[in-house]
């Protein structure tokens, strides 16, 4: 229960901070959109400019060149957007380790605990109370018109009783069916607020089973908690690994480089057992640049060199390795792990059998109270692992993999 209570408290904390990036996304995707509507309406406006009929030639030459301006600006400004995308990218990249040196990784389990009078409920809207019906507005009382007094100068006494009996025959009809409507109003009234009454009831009984429910699973998750918090004290192999996983499930790295983790914890040696996978190089970003070619009309790409690619591949791997190790280490501050025996590399198609397996490209050991020695904002990565006795690919965007045999494991 631990495990899936902790995940879900976690995953939601992280839901908040992922909803404030994709409204920066879609913020950028307008953004973008209202770029390449202010492009179309340039070659819209140029297509007008080509079939418009202009006597002065002169005016004809002013009107193609400002639309030949709009719609290279236009151009040369969706070329600074994509590059601009590229550099924040490439940036990212580059700090992956500078990312998590002023973050505290460790997690306060504490904060984890659903207090019921400050959690929020989670069927908030059986709290609303249920809408009583209305009384009905009736129809006044129907009431006897005295009839008008009839010309001539015969029969006006007569005339009068007949006038005088249709008109009471009239009130009569139209008082039975005024009577009929008051009570058809009155009945379906007691209808609905029978109707009420019972679903008004049923609302507060079920309120009351799901505030039940509701601060029994809170009990639960807070005793999860405790019993975690407890297990993880005393160095339980399982609280160790739910901790690890609390702790990579929190690391942020960018949306465009997914990382996944595996670990096994051996509580007899105190070492933790990690294998981090990264993209592919194929999957790598290989465009340093585009540019807008005025002469052709034409964005270009601008690739990166070969070199260029090589190194700044290596230089993630191996900013992956050291702040894998920092990650873990800063989380536990318990010191529950005395080492750390680390992987990176990635899930491909090995060229010697041709089969889909992790290619390993970096291999290193660590142990822990020599590591937090080190200060990681000055540094080199690459020199870290070595002074470590790393075991490192001597070509990665080759997938060549590491000889990690030689790398300690307990």
């Amino acid at each position: 229960m631990a495990k899936s209570l902790l995940s879900v408290t976690l995953k939601a904390m992280k839901a908040a901070e992922r909803e404030r990036a994709r409204r920066a996304k879609a913020a950028e995707r307008r953004d973008l959109a209202e770029r390449r509507e202010v492009a179309q309406q340039a070659k819209d406006y140029a297509a007008k400019v080509k079939k418009a009929e202009i006597a002065d030639e002169r005016d004809r030459k002013a009107y193609e060149k400002a639309v030949k301006a709009t719609h290279a600006a236009a151009q040369q400004a969706e070329v600074d957007r994509v590059n601009s995308e590229i550099d924040a990218v490439l940036d990212d990249l580059e700090g992956l380790l500078a990312a998590t040196i002023n973050v505290d990784d460790h997690i306060d389990l504490e904060k984890l605990r659903k207090p019921f009078d400050t959690t929020p409920f989670d069927m908030p809207d059986l709290e609303i109370p249920l809408v009583a019906p209305k009384r009905p507005n009736y129809p006044p009382e129907p009431k006897y018109v005295e009839p008008d007094k009839p010309k001539g100068f015969f029969g006006k006494k007569r005339k009068l009783e007949e006038a005088r009996a249709m008109a009471q025959q009239t009130y009569e009809m139209q008082k039975v069916a005024w009577a009929s409507r008051i009570s058809a109003l009155e009945d379906r009234y007691r209808k609905e607020l029978a109707a009420y009454e019972q679903a008004e009831a049923e609302r507060v009984k079920t309120l009351a089973a799901e505030k039940h429910r509701f601060r029994q699973e809170l009990d639960d998750h807070n005793q999860a908690i405790d019993q975690f918090i407890t297990n993880l004290s005393y160095g339980d192999a399982d609280a160790v690994q739910e901790y690890i996983s609390l702790v990579v499930e929190n690391s942020a790295y960018p949306d465009h480089f997914e990382v996944a983790h595996e670990f096994s914890f051996a509580p007899e040696t105190a070492e933790l057992r990690m294998r981090v996978t990264v993209p592919s190089p194929d999957r790598f970003p290989a465009i340093r640049a585009y540019k807008y070619v005025k002469t052709s009309d034409e964005i270009r790409e601008v690739p990166m060199s070969q070199a260029e690619i090589s190194k700044r591949y290596a230089s993630v791997l191996h900013q992956v390795a050291i702040r894998s190790l920092h990650e873990v280490f800063e989380a536990d501050r318990r010191g529950l792990i005395r080492t750390i025996s680390l992987e990176v590399g990635t899930k491909a198609r090995h060229p010697a059998t041709g089969r889909l397996d992790f290619l390993p490209f970096v291999g290193v050991s660590a142990e822990r109270d020599s590591f937090m020695e080190f200060d990681l904002s000055g540094l080199v990565p690459l020199a870290t692992l070595k002074h470590l006795g790393a075991a490192i690919s001597k070509d990665p965007i080759a997938l060549v993999a590491a000889d990690v045999t030689g790398v300690r494991k307990s």
